[in-house]
């Protein structure tokens, strides 16, 4: 069987978060690189492959997916369905539950910081610090929800990792990465939580490939 194909830039963490649940379910796949600054993504075969241009965009025989979330649901059911805790009726809900809240609370949140701190001063934008300090208020908010979740688990569907917490890894790599990283510190379960992320194999391997800078600085940017 041919590997899959994945479409993208490896810096994105919308990218990451497929290609680390592509690493997890041990996949064979292929990433066919797209550059962001030459407008790949708008090109009608691309449009194609995802009518809103965006990336990454899964192929696997016939099947062409994309939204980075349902990609790696589909790779994990596929070739890793306990990392969804699927036949397992709570388990499995805990997983959901919290990849909601990655999609609706962790990367709105920190998605403006990344975006002020690390990339705005590459591309001639002035930072918003009004922005930066609101989305951090919400991160204070939202981190000792995190705290209290992950004092009774080490992830965030029970004591093995999930879908649920390698969803989580492409924002917070990069906000890590920002001057901002020691709120985390305040808050022990959610830093080991963090820390026992990035000791996987997989994220090593997908971390790899995504500068703190977003390739800015070494004029890598795709």
């Amino acid at each position: 069987m041919a590997p899959m194909k994945i479409y993208g830039w490896a810096v994105s963490p919308w990218m990451a978060r497929a290609l680390v649940c592509l690493e997890e379910a041990g996949a064979e796949y292929e990433i066919v690189p797209m550059s962001r600054c030459g407008g790949d993504h708008r090109r009608p075969e691309h449009l194609a492959r995802n009518p809103f241009g965006e990336i990454p965009v899964l192929e696997d025989g016939d099947l062409t997916l994309y939204q980075s979330r349902a990609i790696s649901r589909y790779v994990l059911r596929k070739y890793r369905p306990e990392l969804l805790k699927e036949g397992d009726l709570e388990g499995s809900a805990m997983v959901d539950v919290w990849l909601k809240v990655e999609a609706h609370h962790e990367e709105p949140t920190l998605w403006p910081i990344i975006r002020n701190c690390i990339i705005s001063p590459y591309v001639g934008f002035e930072r918003d610090q009004a922005a930066v300090d609101e989305s951090l208020g919400k991160l204070r908010a939202l981190l000792p929800v995190y705290e209290a979740h992950l004092s009774a688990c080490r992830y965030l569907a029970g004591d093995d990792v999930t879908a649920a917490d390698l969803c989580h890894f492409g924002f917070m790599r990069y906000f890590m990465a920002t001057e901002y990283a020691g709120v985390v510190d305040a808050y022990p379960h959610v830093k080991a939580w963090w820390d026992a992320l990035l000791a996987r194999t997989s994220v090593k391997k997908v971390i790899a490939g995504m500068p703190p800078d977003f390739g800015y600085a070494s004029g890598n940017i795709p």
